[in-house]
């Protein structure tokens, strides 16, 4: 059983869990992500590592709640167990000291983006992050992103806090400025880091997305997160999750996350009735 250390509700359906798993912290690297069950009925499911402490021998996990898992995970509190905690894996990020880097965050991937931010400048790149919400409720996160890069830009989509717009606003113009962008590494929901793959590619600057969304078992064993990465099918778990953004099918994959909807509903609705909680 893996203890949890710590929980954080960070805003709203958003929440923090730091946990007591020793070996998963001695070997953890930006970019990885861990297999968690909750219980021995319970799904296995993928959380990108959002930090680590190898001295304490914790992991940090941020996640939304959004079908039956992730609603049950979040009943836990500090002191409650969890029957599995698998990891690191999949590849880390390619950590290397290109130039300038811009890392750019949608959503509650803020937490993903973080310890990669934070390595790229420890490499010695400049770092300009930038990250987005729908809202100024959803914001999360600003200052501690803030203190391990050079610039951050905040937006949020209807512009209740800081920038209005979308991230791929204060892209494009940094792009298109008079400094010489050399990497970007996007991560949010899959429509997003599309468009800033598009947005970057006129310019040709290699863009690296995270490609988490589209896991299910984190092995390879299911098949479900196939995509095709330049014309090859590649697994999101095992090959990556990282991926070159320009060579991503997004149509494809789009067409993957839309497989399970109905199933994810139905396993909502009956566990809203079995449990009672939402009535």
């Amino acid at each position: 059983m893996y203890k949890i250390l710590l929980r954080q509700d960070l805003v709203p359906n958003i929440h923090l869990f730091k946990i007591a798993a020793p070996a998963v912290a001695k070997k953890a690297q930006p970019g990885q992500f861990v297999i968690i069950r909750i219980d021995e009925r319970g799904e296995r499911f993928p959380l990108t590592i959002a930090d680590w402490d190898k001295a304490e021998g914790s992991i940090t996990i941020v996640f939304m709640e959004v079908g039956t898992t992730t609603h049950r995970l979040a009943l836990l509190k500090a002191g409650d167990s969890i029957a599995d905690f698998i990891g690191p894996l999949g590849l880390p990020t390619h950590i290397d000291k290109f130039g300038t880097v811009v890392c750019v965050a949608g959503g509650f991937a803020v937490a993903t983006i973080m310890p990669i931010a934070r390595a790229m400048r420890a490499k010695g790149n400049r770092v300009t992050s930038i990250m987005g919400a729908r809202n100024k409720s959803l914001i999360f996160w600003e200052k501690e992103l803030r203190r391990v890069s050079d610039q951050l830009i905040v937006t949020t989509d209807d512009g209740s806090y800081a920038r209005k717009g979308l991230v791929t606003e204060p892209l494009k113009e940094l792009l298109e400025g008079d400094g010489k962008v050399d990497r970007v590494i996007a991560i949010g929901p899959s429509i997003m880091m599309k468009f800033c793959s598009k947005t970057t590619e006129p310019f040709g600057v290699k863009t690296i997305v995270s490609l988490n969304p589209i896991m299910v078992d984190g092995t390879g064993m299911c098949g479900c997160c196939r995509v095709s990465v330049g014309g090859e099918t590649k697994f999101a778990c095992v090959d990556g999750p990282d991926f070159d953004g320009h060579q991503v099918d997004w149509d494809l994959l789009f067409a993957r996350q839309r497989i399970y909807l109905n199933e994810e509903k139905r396993s909502f609705e009956q566990w809203q009735s079995q449990s009672g909680l939402f009535e």
